[in-house]
């Protein structure tokens, strides 16, 4: 795994996917089953790993409700508690070098109060914490990966409706749920 995060320092990856699929291995695994027929897998953690990820996803969530509202100032507040958040998820379950590169995400939201630019860092925060959510059970509900064919991006949501980040109110319900984790 070291060699992974120092390759992937090296070469500039800004995707926690290129480095993920090792990230948990070795650690106890269950199934479970997408809308569209795939099967994942989750890591099974414990009580107290498996509450700094709801935490994690509660600041998450919280950035992409702030987008769709429209709301730079809370978007980047949000993501300043994402910060906090991810500094205290332990490294044995996901890797410093994955925490950094949420980190650096989440950090250049908070870094600014132009909603377009928070809403283009926000598709790369997407893509990396859909990454974790597809190998560590985030929340015991339902959550969507939902995607925009306009912005060719997506974001997770705990509901079923389209809320769309990327362009808030001006396109409110374009997307569509591509999974189920």
């Amino acid at each position: 795994m070291k060699k992974l995060i120092l390759i992937a320092t090296i070469l500039g990856y800004t995707s926690i996917a290129a480095i993920t699929q090792n990230d948990h291995a070795g650690h106890e695994q269950k199934s479970t089953t997408s809308n569209k027929e795939n099967t994942t897998k989750a890591t099974v953690v414990d009580a107290n790993t498996q509450q700094q990820f709801s935490r994690l996803l509660s600041s998450y969530l919280n950035i992409k409700n702030a987008l769709v509202a429209g709301d730079a100032t809370s978007a980047a507040s949000n993501a300043n508690q994402f910060l906090r958040t991810a500094n205290t998820v332990d490294y044995k379950v996901i890797s410093e070098g994955n925490v950094h590169i949420l980190s650096n995400d989440a950090g250049k939201i908070s870094a600014t109060k132009d909603l377009k630019k928070q809403r283009e860092i926000f598709a790369s925060l997407s893509s990396n914490m859909a990454s974790v959510a597809k190998a560590f059970k985030l929340s015991d509900k339902p959550l969507y990966l939902q995607y925009c064919p306009m912005k060719k991006a997506s974001w997770l949501s705990l509901e079923k409706q389209i809320k769309n980040p990327y362009y808030g109110t001006t396109m409110l319900t374009c997307g569509e749920v591509q999974e189920t984790l």
